[in-house]
């Protein structure tokens, strides 16, 4: 049996215009009254962190080579070889998950503040990474330590930095809000992702092949200016409206109805990420080593950063491309076109690996690589946080985030791994046309079912979403007899009517109209 829940309704004179239908200060998010400034700012300060992710994951393959180099099998025949640019995810698994509750259940700017503390200090450390008495093997595990717990760091920009992005695009104007988003979230990742191999380059020419030692610690080291640079804006900044609002902070969360009304969803945007970075951060780790094996291994290292920055930069006219058209046809639809069409790109790569994989060759690798990348920016990279940040409420949406994102950084992990085995096992091993051929093969299949399950199981995302599932949330919760007067700060509660009935006897809900 069905019933609708109908909220009593209160005479209020023109002077109570400003209280919505929730009992709630009906202030509209998108306040006119604030300059372009005072709207912007903080969805830059909340998003641009993410940065050093792009930055801290990526300068680490660098790394990864150049440590190759001064200490040959003493570390290429151990386990730091693969831990050392692996852990880093591992981390930020941990933070995204306990960051994630954090800026649910506590305060989304010292989530955020706290991320970047972390961030800054373990980037410092990472660069001063020493072994006992100089040991090699002293200082692989110090720096797979320090990589870890910098993970940790990074894992907080998301459920803190890009969930408050998302709910400050709602101050912004309507039909520019994803661009914002996506500009200052996934943009600021393959920037850092740009910069991560243009620096060591730089530092290679300034300070030779003869001093890399110098060249790694100071390409880690730099890592600690992107949140540095972000901490005062940061320290200023106010919860977002909508957290205000929404908040379930000061009440306990129904989980079982939130697990009944968003499990399929997060499911399907969980794994979506979770294929996404499964390739490109793989690719974005490796592309160096298989740029270096196409040049050959006698080529200068200076070289072989700067095809490995010129491939990266392919990222970013995909990624800025995308968030304009994230806001003419919408995110789910950019996101499966995109990436169908990365997949198809990825089969022709693949195809023509055995022609590409030559030193003469190397500019058409870069270039059929770098579109692949660039759709998959457009696409995925662009919309997968952006769908994760909009589908759910704002009352759970650190945690639903966090688990999504987590399941992405999760696939990172595992392709770290699972790349050089693909490669190992393939016909003629690693070196050999089928070792380059199979990731392109295994990346395009999952490309082709990511859209596949964005095409079907994706609900369509506007830019009032957020506000609109709030609704929705609520509707439901209320359905199920949970009084949403709990939900708010303490300011709101005060205010808040709810559309549930709650005899005051036994506290059960009365069905006041019948369907």
């Amino acid at each position: 049996m069905k019933f609708s829940m109908r909220r009593e309704q209160k005479e209020t004179s023109p002077a109570d215009d400003s209280i919505d239908e929730y009992g709630h200060d009906a202030v509209p998010v998108d306040n006119p009254h604030k300059g372009r400034w005072e709207r912007s700012w903080p969805t830059i300060a909340c998003g641009a962190g993410l940065f050093s992710d792009g930055y801290l994951n990526g300068v680490i393959g660098q790394v990864n080579t150049i440590l190759k180099r001064l200490y040959g099998k003493a570390y290429t025949s151990s386990p730091a070889q693969s831990n050392v640019t692996a852990i880093t995810f591992a981390g930020t698994v941990v933070g995204q998950l306990f960051f994630g509750y954090v800026s649910d259940h506590y305060s989304r700017k010292w989530a955020l503040m706290a991320s970047t503390i972390i961030l800054i200090v373990f980037a410092a450390l990472s660069a001063g990474s020493y072994g006992a008495g100089g040991s090699a093997g002293g200082l692989f595990a110090a720096l797979t330590a320090w990589r870890f717990l910098l993970g940790i760091g990074i894992g907080g920009e998301y459920p803190a930095g890009s969930v408050a992005c998302a709910e400050s695009t709602g101050e912004l104007k309507s039909g520019h809000r994803n661009r914002w988003f996506i500009m200052f979230t996934n943009v600021q990742i393959d920037a850092g992702y740009v910069l991560s191999t243009l620096v060591p380059l730089i530092l290679v020419l300034i300070c030779t092949e003869d001093h890399l030692r110098l060249v790694w610690r100071l390409s880690l080291g730099l890592g600690v200016i992107p949140p540095l640079s972000l901490l005062y804006l940061r320290l200023k900044l106010q919860e977002p409206e909508e957290f205000k609002r929404e908040t379930m902070k000061n009440t306990k969360t129904p989980w079982m109805l939130v697990l009944k009304f968003y499990w399929l969803r997060l499911a399907v945007v969980s794994l979506i990420w979770f294929i996404y970075d499964f390739s490109a951060y793989s690719f974005s780790i490796y592309s160096t080593q298989w740029i270096s094996t196409i040049l050959g291994e006698d080529t200068s290292l200076w070289k072989s950063f700067g095809w490995g920055t010129l491939v990266n930069a392919f990222n970013l006219p995909g990624a800025i491309a995308g968030a304009y058209i994230s806001d003419w046809i919408g995110p789910r639809r950019a996101l499966y076109t995109f990436v169908f069409l990365q997949g198809c790109c990825g089969f022709l790569m693949a195809g023509l690996y055995g022609i590409l994989d030559k030193a003469a060759n190397v500019a058409g690798f870069v270039v059929i690589y770098g579109i692949f990348l660039s759709l998959g920016e457009a696409g995925p990279g662009d919309n997968i946080g952006l769908v994760a940040s909009k589908t759910s409420a704002t009352a759970i949406r650190g945690q639903y985030y966090a688990i999504a994102a987590a399941s992405g950084k999760i696939g990172a992990f595992v392709g770290t791994y699972v790349f050089p085995i693909i490669q190992k096992n393939a016909p003629g091993g690693t070196d050999s046309t089928r070792g380059g051929q199979d990731p392109f093969f295994v990346s395009s299949s999952l490309c082709l079912f990511s859209a596949a399950l964005a095409y079907f199981l994706l609900p369509h995302i506007g830019q009032d979403t957020i506000t609109t599932e709030d609704i929705k949330f609520r509707e439901y919760l209320e359905s199920h007899g949970w009084d949403t007067r709990q939900m708010g700060s303490k300011e709101f509660q005060m205010r808040s009517d709810s559309s549930v009935n709650v005899a005051a006897s036994d506290k059960a809900v009365e069905p006041l109209e019948k369907v």
